[in-house]
């Protein structure tokens, strides 16, 4: 009985690490093959895919994201070929088991849970005498009737077989994230998380994870993102952990940790400073809200003084780039609080500040008590809220507003000393300018077209001109030089309209010819010739000295000219000022 498992990933560059554990445990007693598609995919590109493979079982992993079209796929398995075994598993599908074996009769078997010894149990009984009441942690049907097994005791994960070391994986792992995990279980109690359902942490064996490590590094993987809920529960773990990544990794690799930051000691993150690569670890921090009675309604402990603490080391360390996470409509976080959990996060500037929205998961505590907050929510996945006692659905349209600009101009670092002004000399907030531009950009209807890195620039000038905001030539400069420090060659056309004249250009350029200390000694031992000049530099006006303002946070309104030489060599700009 030919056996395949799969799953639609958010993206081609995911991988499932679910499917690979089910295959790892089920073989050899029950050979099982692997293919992966993506929620792009065309549905019946996936069905034509897996129907030629001839399978008489089909295992899909289900999760919010791809369990509509995943359904999809299902049902046309069944019209072409009912005999097909359709198993599904997985977060989305193992709460609320009976809705699902009710309303997708195509779904013949639910994996509830951890699954390995689960679904190695129920091939074997599909290969020989089907007693499914044997099998603990399913759900099926029987004489019409839906049949829901009790669940297994959970697996020692020490004795879990490696789910990497499959041939046919090798030649993506370099093209591909991979997900690894070291433990399993989270020991806090956030009622927005499914994480919270089962109780304690249990922990792979280290060495067996370290091999695993060495071995993906070894055949070319690049970025290795850990699952764990909370990396960082033992410090002792942790601290072990890191070092063995720190000495055994190779160049250009990346390690992804979810850590809790509140529970961070100092000297841990004094030894990562001191001690890391720059760029080898990467932080993903979940804030969710500052406000303590939100927290405590969802009994979340978090202490937002260390975790703040943790943040700032880490930043000043210089080696580790932090992505956070704040979610918006969780209890009793209206709109003005919600601003403020922004702020107070915004104010460590994170690498990357991720806007969220909360999604009334199946199984979660807060979808269970979703009446007591008048919660409102889509019946679909992502069952993500519509409004509930306290904040509005107008007001979820506008925090979203929010959330398209925070990506587009925080979190890609296109612009990184404009926003920085922006948010500090200009706007009261820095949640203020985020709302009153991603409000604009939604009038304006940009949030349904396609965007050239100069159309973000332009249009974030167009608002700023139509918001009359007193500053916008020193803002105006900054924008100059976000824009020309990430180029890596002279720009044809860049998005402002080139200020001097002429003449006042070739004039400046004879003087920079004549006399090229004028720019600065670094300027002249470069020693580029008339023709590289004209060729591989930009030279333009602005309103203040920036060096200054680099140098002393001071604005000087002295009006100087801008050298921009772009190396074509080593493809990286020089900047350059001097007096007009």
């Amino acid at each position: 009985m030919k056996t395949i498992l799969t799953t639609l990933n958010a993206k081609y560059i995911h991988t499932n690490i679910a499917i690979r554990y089910l295959k790892a445990y089920a073989e050899p007693e029950y050979p099982v093959e692997i293919t992966e598609y993506t929620i792009k995919d065309p549905v019946m590109n996936i069905v034509t895919d897996l129907i030629s493979k001839k399978p008489k079982i089909i295992g899909f992993s289900c999760y919010i994201w791809n369990i509509e079209e995943t359904i999809k796929v299902v049902k046309i398995l069944k019209k072409i070929d009912p005999e097909i075994q359709i198993i599904v598993g997985g977060p989305e599908v193992s709460y609320d088991v009976l809705h699902w074996m009710e309303n997708v009769n195509e779904f013949d078997y639910i994996v509830l849970g951890e699954g390995e010894e689960t679904f190695k149990q129920l091939l074997k009984e599909l290969h020989e005498d089907l007693q499914l009441e044997n099998v603990f942690g399913i759900a099926f049907r029987k004489d019409g009737k839906v049949k829901i097994n009790p669940q297994r005791n959970k697996l020692d994960l020490k004795t879990l077989p490696s789910p990497f070391r499959f041939e046919e994986d090798q030649k993506d792992l370099s093209k591909r994230v991979i997900y690894i995990e070291t433990s399993r279980g989270c020991p806090f109690s956030c009622q927005f998380c499914l994480s919270s359902i089962e109780v304690g942490v249990r922990y792979f064996d280290r060495e067996k994870i370290k091999d695993d490590i060495r071995y993906l590094m070894q055949n070319g993987a690049k970025t290795i993102k850990f699952v764990d809920r909370t990396f960082n529960i033992s410090r002792s773990y942790a601290m072990e952990m890191f070092q063995f990544l720190i000495d055994e990794h190779l160049p250009g690799t990346v390690f992804q940790f979810e850590i809790t930051a509140d529970i961070m000691r100092p000297e841990v993150i004094e030894f990562l400073n001191k001690e890391a690569p720059p760029g080898l670890f990467r932080f993903e921090i979940g804030v969710q809200s500052t406000n303590d009675f939100t927290n405590e309604l969802v009994k979340r402990k978090q202490n937002f003084a260390k975790l703040s603490r943790t943040v700032t080391m880490v930043k000043e360390g210089g080696k580790i780039d932090q992505h956070l996470d704040l979610i918006a409509g969780l209890p009793e976080e209206n709109y003005d609080s919600f601003k403020q959990t922004f702020n107070d996060v915004f104010a460590m500037r994170p690498e990357e500040l991720q806007l969220g929205f909360l999604k009334m998961l199946r199984g979660t505590g807060l979808r269970l008590d979703a009446e007591k907050h008048n919660y409102i929510y889509m019946d679909h996945s992502p069952y993500e809220i519509l409004g509930n006692n306290v904040l509005s659905f107008d007001e979820i349209i506008k925090i979203k507003q929010v959330e398209d600009v925070l990506e587009k101009y925080w979190n890609d670092h296109r612009m990184d000393f404009t926003v920085e002004y922006l948010v500090s000399h200009v706007f009261q907030t820095p949640f203020d300018f985020f709302q009153e531009f991603g409000t604009y950009w939604e009038q304006k209807g940009w949030s349904r077209i396609g965007h050239q890195l100069e159309d973000l620039y332009k249009r974030l000038y167009e608002f700023l001109e139509n918001t009359q905001v007193k500053q916008l030539p020193i803002i105006e400069g900054l924008m100059k030089f976000d824009y020309l420090s990430k180029q890596k060659y002279k720009p044809r056309k860049p998005w402002w309209k080139q200020s001097f004249t002429q003449d006042k250009r070739s004039s400046l350029y004879r003087s920079i010819i004549e006399n090229p200390s004028i720019l600065g000694n670094e300027f002249k031992e470069l020693e580029l010739t008339e023709k590289e000049l004209y060729k591989h530099t930009m030279l333009d006006t602005l309103s203040f000295r920036l060096e200054s303002y680099f140098h002393d946070e001071i604005i000087d309104e002295t009006p100087s000219a801008m050298l921009v030489y772009f190396d074509p060599k080593t493809e990286k700009p020089s900047i350059f000022y001097t007096g007009i």
